[in-house]
């Protein structure tokens, strides 16, 4: 598309053209069940000095959008000298990673019948007393324009199903649940054994699993939990906008400053397909691959435009909104923990006294952190031994870094099919996230 951009100002529109699927089940009891479809844009205005916004669904008006913010701001016959100016793009290109195989060709009826089949196996086990099934999937192509020449168009795709079912025998209760995310409606086909070694495994534990008595342990987390940690307790400290001015914060995150082991190394991209996939961000800045820890030091951080111009650092492709109601601000894409030399058996083998999460129902925080696991198993002498139960794991982000002693050799990713990352006014945008097995010494277990 063409539009005039007024000089003396710099200008972009972003275009996205949605389409998603909601359908959820209580029981066999349809809630819920929604296809929506529309198109609609973001346009941003710069002089130099402030931003000028405006999100609109009438496509045909985006022009009079643009005149109108031009309207209020200052002409600024030196925009393309200013920093902001020189750290956005002028990208173009295409990049259509899921034409042939989109969730919007997939019939509704289809979509029914997948949650409806999950039904009888929920339904066969004696200890289930409620579940719930959701649907999710969304496909959305981008569009985005400014005026320094840019012209990007791209697409983004995620479908997954999530079963929830709460246990009881007595006064013991369980809650657990079983997700498939994919990119594509075939992804998610043949998933019924996964459902019935989940539901085996909470009602193993909800039977037999004991109080942990509380202490320090070294901690074994399941790459679903590492993957978990890497975002909530250090990608959100990685997200640079909230340094600006800050220069307590920018001491304690200084770059070169060593944090952990020589293979503990942290690395962010939006180039992985998955729930985090953004080859080019809501700026028009393409994905890098960004390391925020190598080999044990810090080496970087998330930029968006402005963020970079603070910080006199590169931009990164960071710049996310949750949709075309909002801004772009710095957000993570895809987070993990690369891959070390361990085996996951010499992992165990080596832990005397030792806690094995291997999932997770929440977990949060900043400076210090808190992870509420849902299956724990004790591990003793070498060997993983009982179940049990364990209300919180709590660190030191830091600290709990500078802990870890041994990284596994395989990565594997993840993409929640339910919630994603909130920040500010924006939740919950999807974000991929991931990491091998690690073992964390002296954490804090109740």
């Amino acid at each position: 598309m063409k539009y005039n951009f007024p000089e003396g100002l710099y200008t972009d529109v972003r275009i996205e053209h949605v389409f998603s699927t909601t359908i959820k089940y209580t029981n066999q009891d349809l809630q819920e069940c929604r296809e929506q479809k529309y198109s609609a844009a973001f346009v941003r205005v710069y002089d130099g000095k402030m931003w000028y916004y405006a999100s609109t669904s009438d496509l045909n008006g985006i022009q009079g959008e643009i005149d109108a913010l031009a309207a209020l701001a200052e002409k600024n016959p030196k925009i393309e000298e200013t920093a902001i100016y020189k750290n956005l793009s002028a990208h173009k290109d295409i990049v259509m990673a899921f034409v042939g195989r989109e969730v919007s060709n997939v019939p509704l009826d289809d979509k029914i019948a997948l949650l409806k089949s999950v039904m009888p196996i929920v339904e066969a086990n004696e200890y289930v007393k409620l579940y719930r099934t959701i649907y999710l999937d969304g496909y959305t192509i981008k569009e985005f324009y400014n005026s320094k020449g840019a012209e990007l168009m791209f697409d983004w795709q995620r479908t997954g199903f999530v079963s929830m079912f709460t246990m009881a025998q007595g006064e013991r209760k369980m809650d657990g649940n079983c997700q498939k995310a994919g990119i594509s409606f075939p992804e998610l086909i043949g998933f019924e054994q996964d459902l019935e070694k989940e539901i085996a495994k909470c009602q193993e534990f909800m039977l037999n699993s004991e109080p942990v008595e509380p202490g320090k342990y070294s901690v074994i987390f399941a790459p679903l939990v590492t993957g978990v940690f890497v975002h909530e307790c250090f990608g959100h400290k990685s997200e640079s906008d909230f340094m600006i001015g800050d220069e307590t914060t920018r001491k304690e995150w200084e770059l070169g400053k060593r944090v952990g082991a020589d293979d503990l190394t942290i690395a962010e991209t939006g180039s992985i397909i998955g729930n985090g996939y953004t080859p080019y961000d809501d700026e028009g800045n393409k994905a890098t691959m960004t390391h925020l820890i190598k080999n044990g030091v810090l080496a970087g951080r998330l930029h968006n435009a402005e963020s970079a111009t603070d910080l006199e650092e590169p931009v990164t492709g960071n710049a996310r909104a949750m949709s075309f109601e909002y801004e772009p601000i710095v957000r993570m894409t895809t987070t993990y923990i690369d891959k070390g030399s361990k085996t996951f058996d010499e992992l165990i083998s080596e832990t005397e006294n030792g806690i094995l999460l291997t999932s997770l129902s929440h977990g949060s925080g900043m400076s210090t952190f808190t992870i509420a696991p849902t299956y724990c198993y004790l591990v003793k002498n070498g060997k993983i031994d009982k179940p049990v139960r364990v209300s919180v794991v709590t660190g030191n982000v830091f600290e709990a870094l500078g802990d870890i002693d041994g990284i596994s050799d395989k990565v594997e990713m993840f993409s929640f099919v339910t919630g994603g990352c909130g920040k500010m006014e924006q939740s919950s945008l999807p974000v991929g996230f991931g990491g091998p097995y690690i073992r964390v010494r002296n954490m804090q277990v109740q």
